[in-house]
């Protein structure tokens, strides 16, 4: 009798840890703000027809891209991309660093995943 008592307690205290793991795992997962989410998925749109079929496969590739390289690798990709057009002085160590050059590739290679499993 004594052990059914304790069942109640010890099924709680799993719960209450499983949640906080799941709950953990999504902060992990959800580390793009909604706005970044949401400029990737109207580019992504644009460019793949402004259909309620690319709303689903650009979202999925968000999601995709976000599980694969944090957040700050992101923005520093896309701050290359962006940079690397620029025509002048500026955009110089942008197309020829090597750092730049591998968060663009880690970018594209994320994409190119998102794109497998996505479209």
């Amino acid at each position: 009798m004594a052990r059914a008592g304790l069942v109640g307690p010890i099924v709680a205290a799993l719960v209450a840890f499983v949640a906080t793991g799941v709950a953990a795992r999504a902060q992990e997962f959800n580390d793009y703000p909604t706005s970044a989410r949401a400029e990737y998925v109207f580019g992504c749109m644009k460019a793949n027809g402004d259909s309620r079929q690319s709303i689903m496969q650009c979202s999925c590739s968000i999601d995709v891209v976000a599980s694969l390289i944090p957040y700050e690798r992101y923005v520093t990709a896309e701050t290359v991309l962006s940079m690397s057009q620029v025509r002048s002085d500026l955009g110089s160590p942008f197309r020829t660093s090597e750092q730049a050059s591998n968060a663009l590739n880690d970018l594209r290679r994320a994409q190119a995943e998102a794109e497998v499993r996505c479209f």
